[in-house]
């Protein structure tokens, strides 16, 4: 997924993974569930939403450590998570020409 554009099935599922490396660390676990305020119970059926899994992708982007750490893990370039967000829902970005 080295391209530039993603489509909207290759975005969610980079927004799986995510969702999935954040599982595997309690402590990046911890810190996203208090952000959302949903329940761990709740993480499957909600990561079949693609505005949830933007979410998912926001919390990654907010630190570059973690979306370093995350893409050498799962093996994608570093901007795969950036171009994954752009393509779900609320990730486009604004034009203000």
């Amino acid at each position: 997924m080295k391209d530039s554009i993603l489509n909207r099935a290759q975005a969610e599922h980079v927004g799986i993974q995510v969702l999935g490396w954040l599982a595997g660390h309690d402590d990046m676990l911890t810190q996203f569930l208090g952000m959302t305020g949903i329940a761990a119970d709740d993480l499957r059926v909600r990561a079949q939403e693609p505005e949830f899994l933007g979410f998912v992708l926001d919390f990654l982007l907010s630190d570059d450590a973690m979306v370093l750490a995350f893409c050498e893990e799962a093996g994608l370039a570093s901007e795969t998570p950036m171009f994954a967000r752009a393509a779900l829902p609320g990730g486009d970005v604004p034009n203000w020409t």
